[in-house]
C-alpha cells in the first residue's frame, strides 16, 4: 500500500521503519512480491522498490493466496501431515474451509487502490522519510 501511495522508489529500510517491522522479514516478503511481479526492485544508490503494475490491477485476495500457506491454516487442513484423531468425524475442517473461502472471496473484491482511497493522507500518516 505504501508503494502505491508514495508513487516513488521506496527502500525496504524506509518501509520497515514506517511500519515498525523487521527489515529482514520485509526483505523476504519484498523478494517474493518481486518474483510474483507485484513490485519491481531498482538497484543502485538511488534504488528502491516500486509497484510492478497499477494498484487498481492488484487484487488483494490473489496476493493473500500467493503469499500465505492457507492449506495449513490449522493442522487438520494440512494434507499429508494431519494427525488429528477426530479427522472424518469432526465438522471443524469443513467449517473453517468454508469460512476461509468466504474470506478470500471478500478480499477478491478489493484492489490495492481501494485500500488507499487518499494516497497523500496515507503517506503523511505513515511518515515515510
Amino acid at each position: 500500500m505504501l508503494l502505491a501511495a508514495a508513487d516513488r522508489l521506496t527502500s525496504v529500510e524506509e518501509i520497515a521503519k514506517s511500519y515498525g517491522i523487521s527489515r529482514n522479514h520485509l526483505a523476504k516478503v519484498a523478494h517474493k512480491l518481486q518474483n510474483l511481479g507485484y513490485i519491481e526492485g531498482v538497484r543502485g544508490r538511488n534504488g528502491g522498490l516500486r509497484l510492478g503494475m497499477p494498484p487498481n490491477r492488484i487484487i488483494v485476495g490473489e496476493v493473500v493466496r500467493q503469499l500465505e500457506s492457507l492449506d495449513s491454516f490449522v493442522e487438520c487442513m494440512s494434507p499429508g501431515t494431519n494427525t488429528c484423531p477426530a479427522i472424518g468425524v469432526c465438522g471443524l475442517q469443513g467449517a473453517l474451509s468454508l469460512a476461509l473461502n468466504d474470506f478470500l472471496k471478500r478480499l477478491d473484491n478489493y484492489t490495492i487502490a481501494d485500500l488507499i482511497p487518499h494516497p497523500h493522507r496515507f503517506v503523511s500518516k505513515v511518515q515515510i522519510s
